[in-house]
């Protein structure tokens, strides 16, 4: 039977697996509850080198399945990569997916903590929630308000370098089997993971690696509390590679396919962070015939730092660009550092610089300028709803996420496009929202909650809808709706840069 190794979040110590412990244990395998370092001192490192000390302890060899949950996938990963001939697998219990180089407070959601650990001075250790602040750290759905005042009389203090000190891979793990254990009640779910990875960057396909199973449990962020018995059945199954696999078609990356449109390559200029695609320049003369209106473009997100090709260079946003160029109008887009959720702010002042960049470029009519928004970066949009200017004649969404998702408490309030609809002090600009009819759960439901404020305030938008479409649609096997939609789009938009004020 298996070697099950159990390393909790922040703030939690080996007490918290007692239960799922004691089930492993009567199905006849070894179960072994840690607790990390608490001092104040300690960092990941020191969690790292306790973790590979202990599964150099264990025998037999090669039998150890070592669990994280939260914060502790970080030194769970860390030791399976010094030690991954001793290591069967690793599970990911309702944990994110890091990678060399990543901290662990990029994926903290709770913001007070970003605040405590960037103040000036030498930071102290971050403070355990009280009974009514666990669900800043992940949804407790599922636990009573008994066990949230027994977590937080049991908590201890989180040493702040755990957080800080960024993990270190040489990918030696790489070949280690790997366990996605997604509690559905924090809104991450299966069909959202396929989501990603038949649209996200070419770096999510390998969660489509055979070695790489998907359970989900309909519980909160704490099952080893609120499903015991469930989670220990899990972790069996998972320990004798079952688990659900996802599959994404062979060759080519969608995120490199043609765009769905005939959209010719145009003349394309670089300024900083903004590529411009400009309409056909005068026949005769050669000259160029602006200034004209401008659409800029806003990726989606988070995306890695390091995405090949990067976002203004895809086929997908060339695309758009180009096909705006061909319309009589700047196609730009810009290229943004939305690369985690605690990005928003600064992926906030990139678009707004982009826009500056953009309408003082003499090319450009600084007049007549459209947003148009993606997928994540839907939130970026709440600031344009608030305080539009008057320049900006149309704010274009596609799949856009309109509202923080479940345990996205680190994006703050001030990047919600529903609210924005209630507060602004004006009326917004027009909107454009183009629908996937087959978008995941989690994000539809954001779209309708914004739709519905829409209506409530009177905001002027049209929809477009795509019945047949999932998230990321223009990069599926292109098809006459699809086609549609998008060409609907575009002119929409342009038909607003061209009305008159």
């Amino acid at each position: 039977m298996s070697v099950f190794v159990l390393v909790s979040g922040p703030f939690t110590d080996g007490s918290i697996w007692s239960a799922v412990a004691g089930r492993l244990r009567e199905s006849g395998a070894e179960a072994h509850p840690v607790t990390l370092s608490r001092r104040p001192e300690a960092d990941l490192e020191t969690h790292v080198e306790e973790l590979v000390r202990l599964i150099d302890s264990l025998a037999p060899p090669g039998e150890s399945v070592l669990v994280g949950h939260d914060y502790a996938i970080h030194p769970v990963l860390g030791a399976a990569d010094r030690r991954p001939e001793r290591v069967a697998r690793v599970v990911h219990l309702d944990a994110g997916m890091p990678q060399d180089g990543d901290t662990a407070l990029a994926l903290v959601p709770d913001p007070s903590v970003h605040d405590l650990l960037r103040a000036e001075g030498r930071p102290g250790p971050v403070p355990p929630p009280e009974p009514t602040q666990w669900q800043r750290w992940g949804s407790t759905e599922g636990l009573s308000t008994r066990q949230l005042e027994l977590l937080s009389r049991q908590a201890a203090p989180q040493p702040p370098h755990t957080l800080t000190q960024p993990l270190r891979l040489t990918g030696a793990a790489a070949a280690v089997p790997t366990t996605g254990i997604l509690c559905t009640a924090g809104g991450t779910t299966v069909e959202l993971v396929e989501a990603l990875v038949r649209t996200g960057p070419p770096q999510f396909r390998r969660l489509a690696d055979p070695k790489v199973g998907f359970f989900e449990l309909a519980t909160g962020h704490w099952p080893m509390l609120s499903r015991p018995d469930e989670l220990a059945e899990v972790l069996l199954r998972a320990a004798a590679d079952e688990g659900r696999r996802l599959t994404v078609s062979e060759g080519e990356s969608r995120s490199l396919r043609p765009f769905l449109l005939d959209a010719p390559e145009r003349q394309r200029v670089r300024n900083g962070r903004v590529d411009l695609h400009l309409p056909e320049a005068d026949g005769k003369t050669g000259e160029a015939r602006g200034p004209w209106p401008a659409v800029l473009f806003v990726h989606g997100g988070p995306v890695p730092p390091d995405l090949v090709p990067a976002p203004r260079d895809s086929p997908f946003y060339l695309g758009y660009a180009r096909c705006t160029a061909g319309l009589g109008a700047v196609g730009a887009v810009v290229e943004h550092r939305l690369h985690g959720i605690t990005d928003y702010a600064r992926a906030a002042d990139d678009v707004a610089e982009a826009v500056e960049l953009l309408r003082a470029d003499p090319r450009v009519d600084g007049q007549r300028i459209a947003l148009w928004i993606f997928s994540g970066a839907g939130l970026l949009a709440a600031d344009w709803i608030t305080a539009p200017p008057p320049w900006l004649r149309c704010l274009a969404l596609t799949y856009p996420i309109l509202a923080p998702l479940p345990g996205w408490g680190a994006v703050g309030p001030r990047f919600g496009p529903v609210g924005a609809l209630h507060a602004t002090d004006g009326t917004p600009p027009p909107l454009v929202l183009t629908r996937a009819g087959l978008e995941t759960p989690q994000i539809a439901a954001t779209v309708r909650e914004f739709v519905t404020a829409a209506r409530e305030t009177k905001a002027p938008v049209e929809i477009i809808d795509v019945p047949h479409g999932r998230h990321g649609f223009e990069t599926d096997e292109p098809t006459d709706e699809a086609r549609d939609a998008v060409s609907r789009a575009v002119r929409t938009v342009l038909a607003h840069l061209e009305r008159p004020v």
